[in-house]
């Protein structure tokens, strides 16, 4: 049975979920903050999984709002194949609320968020890495493999509670949302450790609402590029990207194995590829990402959609029995919640439940103020120990901006009560703005330029 237990302590907040509409990437954004749990629900075991997911299924299906997390690790519960490490923490920890929160107000008093980093990685090992992969590749193992490693950092103290951290974690989740804003972003303070996730991948989104049929998107994600210095050049490596054979080979591999891992619990011939190559455009990198969806099959369950598809093809590689082999050989340690899965389950009228889950890229994990962030990358036979490793320093990125802030500044002259060439600039500033993933009111710019000028 899966583990449960009554939540007791202080009054505050346990999970805070700011998630895209997976359908609509303009729309309103899901933005929730959830305090002291009915319930929290945790897997030590393999055998503890399966009922654990029924039971989160059968909270939404009351009512009720389930927040939680899974390890990579997981991956053998659902199939003794999929070779992974001992885990280091619960296979999965869920929490069960009544009902969710308003987003809570910033803190005025909040200080920024420090952090120092060390990567455990270095280049010889990097490079012996790639020359068994390549070696695995050339005898016909695999196609890919997902090769990743973490950093170690410390949290500053800034705060004056006495909570082993947790308001200087929250403080840096929202440095690391600034860093990297929307996607799939989440904190946790669950199951011993705090979970800082600001994940733009979608491991999947299954809408069941009628509880008989459902709807079910992947997005993987695979292929990157870094932003360009100005706009034309932004624009070609956008481009660059979409054209790359390396790259786009790399994201079919997986949007095939993805077809073939949601075949197992769609009905037949619903399995769909309805966008393929898309590029999305993140502070730091350009990003490569497919659409798969399908109808699920009458009676499929939660833990029937895990068992098909965890963990993501996206960060195992192909095919996922061999990749998942060459990791566990070449990854010392296990993932932990990195390439797990980070999500929310909500009810739906009429009984239903509508799950919405990130790959948890992208991702700070916290136990007493240590810390720690993987950075990883797929391996296909075309790729250099060089250029991985460039993209690497890319995708790592996001952690070295939260520490470092920064603001973006634009000045232009008042001659007369009037501002030269002040369309021009706030052009600039809204072109800048757009780049780093700033966000901007309409019309904020010149409001603040007339009141001044006035």
């Amino acid at each position: 049975m899966a583990g449960s237990a009554r939540t007791s302590g202080a009054t505050g907040i346990t999970a805070l979920i700011d998630f895209a509409d997976p359908q609509n990437a303009d729309g309103p954004r899901r933005r929730h903050a959830f305090g002291q749990p009915l319930q929290t629900l945790l897997a030590h075991t393999p055998a503890q999984l399966r009922p654990l997911l029924d039971a989160v299924q059968q909270a939404a299906q009351r009512g009720l709002w389930c927040v939680g997390s899974m390890r990579y690790e997981a991956a053998a519960a659902f199939d003794a194949a999929l070779s992974v490490h001992a885990p280091d923490g619960p296979l999965a920890c869920f929490a069960v609320y009544d009902q969710p929160l308003p987003w809570p107000a910033a803190d005025p008093d909040a200080t920024a968020a420090h952090a120092t980093w060390q990567p455990t990685l270095q280049r010889p090992v990097f490079d012996a890495a790639m020359t068994t992969i390549h070696a695995a590749i050339q005898r016909g193992d695999v196609y890919q493999v997902n090769f990743t490693a973490p950093m170690t950092g410390r949290l500053a103290v800034n705060s004056l509670d006495d909570d082993d951290g947790q308001s200087d974690t929250r403080a840096l989740f929202a440095a690391l949302q600034r860093a990297q804003p929307g996607g799939y972003a989440a904190w946790l303070n669950l199951g011993g450790e705090q979970v800082l996730s600001v994940s733009p991948e979608l491991f999947f989104d299954w809408n069941l609402a009628d509880a008989l049929a459902g709807q079910l998107l992947a997005r993987p994600m695979k292929g990157t590029a870094p932003r360009g210095v100005n706009a034309i050049d932004d624009a070609d490596q956008a481009q660059a990207l979409r054209t790359s054979p390396k790259e786009r080979a790399e994201n079919v591999m997986v949007v095939d194995l993805l077809r073939n891992d949601m075949s197992r619990v769609a009905q037949p011939f619903s399995v769909q590829v309805p966008r393929l190559f898309q590029t999305q455009a993140l502070p730091s990198v350009w990003q490569m990402t497919s659409d798969v969806t399908a109808t699920t099959r009458l009676g499929c369950t939660l833990a029937d959609v895990f068992s098909a598809l965890f963990p993501c093809g996206s960060v195992t590689g192909a095919p996922k029995v061999q990749a998942m082999q060459i990791i566990k050989a070449l990854e010392p340690a296990p993932r932990g919640v990195y390439c797990g899965a980070v999500g929310v389950v909500r009810p739906v009228a009429g009984g239903g439940l509508h799950a919405t889950f990130n790959v948890p890229i992208r991702t700070v994990t916290a136990r007493h103020r240590v810390l720690r962030c993987s950075t990883g990358s797929g391996i296909t036979a075309d790729a250099t120990a060089e250029g991985e490793w460039r993209e690497w320093q890319h995708k790592r990125a996001f952690v070295e901006r939260a520490s470092q802030p920064f603001e973006l500044l634009e000045t232009l002259a008042l001659v007369s009560g009037h501002y030269r060439h002040a369309p021009l600039h706030l052009a600039r500033l809204a072109s800048a703005a757009a780049h780093f993933g700033f966000a901007a009111a309409d019309g904020a710019g010149m409001r603040a330029l007339a009141d001044l000028a006035t």
